[in-house]
């Protein structure tokens, strides 16, 4: 399952991001992971919680971002959970490209039952029709 926190530039979708892994993380039985683009949040977020800056990587295709997310996963069976701050930023990813990004992910969470959390920089008006019901919070 895919799940999106929508909303433009500034509207605090990285809070309600973090506030989400960080109930979250007392909920699951197994591990979550949170990426983002750098450690900014790192003192934010639940010790037990894995941060992964993605800085530190160099992604130019959305599908190098892809194979590391599955590597990520490969690497821990216990995986419930992970969290993308700021997707398409991250997943090098372009606006006009989202649905056929959304649908990759979206069969990956499925085919791995591992939940993926995504805060996104659109208006929720712009998501595509398929996955606003996906969209979990709005700002």
């Amino acid at each position: 399952m895919i799940q999106l926190i929508v909303g433009n530039e500034g509207k605090g979708k990285t809070t309600k991001l973090l506030e989400k892994a960080n109930q979250e993380i007392t909920k699951v039985n197994g591990t979550i992971a949170y990426l983002d683009k750098n450690k900014k949040h790192m003192y934010e977020l639940n010790n037990k919680i894995r941060l992964v800056d993605v800085s530190e990587f160099d992604f130019k295709t959305t599908d190098e971002f892809y194979g590391f997310v599955c590597g990520i996963i490969s690497t821990d069976h216990d995986l419930e959970q992970l969290y993308f701050d700021n997707f398409l930023r991250i997943a090098s990813a372009q606006k006009e490209d989202i649905l056929t990004v959304l649908d990759k992910f979206a069969d990956l969470s499925s085919r791995m039952n591992i939940t993926l959390c995504m805060s996104i920089a659109m208006d929720e008006s712009a998501i595509p029709e398929k996955y606003r019901a996906d969209v979990i919070i709005s700002l």
